[in-house]
């Protein structure tokens, strides 16, 4: 059986997620950053409410931490609805979807996360359920089986990826409201940490809450797992206050460089310069090499490094810039496809 979560309040409107219940944004006033993204959704929600519908059908994509599930939450609120959450790889056939869609009321928010990883006969499925609010069931299978139509009452689909390359034209065009989410600004970052740190009532240096905004990846969600792992450092190891020295402590112990990157980010661009002789190196050859899984070093690693510039990704494979050679304090070698721009891709 699919597990999936229904989060409402008795008033109607959407009740905290419990696992980041004490941070989490409530409404989108409250939200920081992705200011284009709240400008179209301030608009899209106010035209909704205006006419008594639901929401069109949204689509957020970018890489993880940004706020993709925080949004949707956002949206099931203002909404004033419910919101029913689930995952791509938890739906494994048109059944599994059923008992959800049946369920729904009008206005009601159904969050797929990782909505990439679909099968096609469950996105397939999904198609008259988006356009038309209506499914084909197949009950009972063999000669006894039939195939009922049913109604569905009108509601959102949210959607979030972090690969949306991989989604069919078919289901992305569905999706009336379609977002990229971007990497945070280091000066937006410090107001979502200093929002953090008052709701999580910790004592804290303005220079401290700046400096872990810095090492934070442009990531909300790196940003406040940060934040908590230095007032635990501060708890034990210091007076409780987290000061620029206290920060500078704990990270060191998390082995979070002055960028941000941690050991893994560190070992991928090892590899691919000590290894790969800074490339161009496939990324299996890459994932084998420092024993993870491509799809962790395509979806976590690598955008962080593909944004401040320390990896490109050319039609040969991964090459690394003179700048992570800096960084890593290693004598620089311009890789092949490095030098030649026209083989450079997205």
């Amino acid at each position: 059986m699919v597990r999936q979560r229904v989060i409402a309040s008795d008033s109607g409107g959407l009740a905290e997620d419990t696992f980041n219940e004490s941070l989490r944004p409530e409404r989108l006033g409250d939200c920081v950053g992705q200011a284009q993204i709240r400008e179209q959704l301030t608009i899209a929600l106010e035209a909704a409410r205006g006419r008594g519908e639901p929401m069109d059908h949204v689509l957020l994509s970018g890489p993880p931490g940004l706020g993709k599930t925080t949004f949707a939450y956002v949206i099931a609120r203002e909404m004033e609805t419910r919101i029913r959450i689930t995952s791509g790889p938890a739906i494994t056939k048109p059944g599994d979807l059923m008992q959800w869609l049946t369920e729904m009321k009008r206005g009601d928010v159904l969050f797929i996360d990782e909505i990439h990883r679909l099968s096609r006969t469950v996105e397939e499925f999904l198609y008259s359920a988006m356009e038309d609010f209506r499914v084909d069931f197949t009950i009972d299978s063999g000669i006894s089986g039939r195939t009922v139509n049913i109604a569905l009452p009108p509601f959102t689909l949210i959607g979030a990826t972090t690969r949306s390359g991989l989604l069919t034209a078919a289901i992305r065009d569905r999706f009336g409201i379609q977002f990229h989410f971007d990497f945070y600004t280091p000066e937006e970052l410090a107001e979502i940490v200093r929002r953090s740190a008052r709701k999580l009532k910790i004592h804290a240096d303005e220079d401290a809450l700046a400096l872990i905004a810095s090492r934070s990846r442009g990531t909300p969600r790196v940003a406040n797992r940060l934040l908590k792992r230095t007032r635990d450092y501060a708890q034990v190891r210091a007076d409780g206050r987290l000061t620029p020295a206290v920060v500078d402590q704990a990270l060191d112990i998390l082995q979070i460089d002055r960028l941000g990157l941690d050991d893994l980010d560190r070992s991928f661009l090892t590899a691919l310069i000590k290894i790969y002789r800074g490339g161009p190196a496939g990324i299996e050859a890459l994932a084998a090499t420092i024993g993870q899984e491509r799809d962790t070093l395509e979806d976590v690693v690598e955008p962080y490094l593909l944004q401040i510039g320390f990896v490109i990704r050319t039609r040969q494979g991964r090459c690394a810039t003179k700048a992570a050679f800096d960084h890593l304090e290693m004598p620089y070698t311009a890789a092949p496809a490095e030098e030649s721009q026209g083989e450079l891709f997205e």
